[in-house]
């Protein structure tokens, strides 16, 4: 939906704005390649941040693992007490878990900061998935264009039915009725379209 709405605006702008084939096209194509690598960086950096955070927290916890065994050891007790073990089997559970130290660390990473240290997403996977969404929303406001057709109310209505038929599937993902998350991703769609349009109209005038 990214990749879509922004291409499809910055053709609207240009398109309203009188400009050539040539000029959509590059204009569409510059917005997808700089979109893209655009998301795919800041999805990179956002997730090697995360994970580097973590991992920052973890390596706290296992200091403290290793200085201070015995007060952590009483502190998953309390863990285990609180998720309705008795007090003696909590006490079992606890010691036989600290003996080994990779375990207790999972664990503890698990129960205090509610992640999983080996099952960190990649940022390079991350990344790249984001570039690619963006890059196929980005291409489809394009095609009539790279087809040779100089036809902006072609390239919006396929947008249109990108936008009705992506937000539908979503809200059926989610369990909501189709109509009602198509109906939000046209009118949001339309809306941004219709925006760029109305700046295009008004600087092409002008330019005039």
């Amino acid at each position: 939906m990214d990749g879509l709405v922004t291409n499809a605006s910055l053709i609207s702008g240009v398109g309203g704005g009188g400009g050539s084939q040539h000029a959509i096209v590059l204009t569409g194509l510059a917005g997808l390649a700089a979109g893209a690598f655009s998301m795919a960086a800041g999805e990179f950096v956002s997730v090697s941040s995360q994970n580097e955070l973590v991992e920052s927290e973890v390596g706290k916890e296992k200091h403290e693992l290793t200085t201070n065994a015995a007060a952590e050891q009483a502190e998953l007790v309390g863990m285990l007490r609180r998720r309705g073990m008795s007090a003696a089997t909590a006490k079992q559970a606890a010691a036989e878990i600290s003996a080994h130290p990779d375990k207790a660390l999972a664990v503890h990473t698990l129960e205090e900061l509610g992640i999983n240290p080996s099952e960190l997403p990649s940022p390079v996977v991350a990344a790249g998935a984001s570039l690619s969404a963006f890059a196929v929303g980005a291409i489809i406001p394009l095609f009539p264009y790279l087809l040779g057709f100089d036809a902006l109310g072609v390239a919006l209505g396929l947008s249109a039915l990108a936008a009705i038929i992506g937000g539908g599937v979503v809200a059926r993902m989610t369990a909501r009725p189709f109509w009602r998350g198509a109906l939000r991703q046209l009118i949001l769609g339309a809306l941004a379209t219709g925006i760029t349009y109305l700046i295009g109209l008004a600087v092409g005038g002008m330019a005039g």
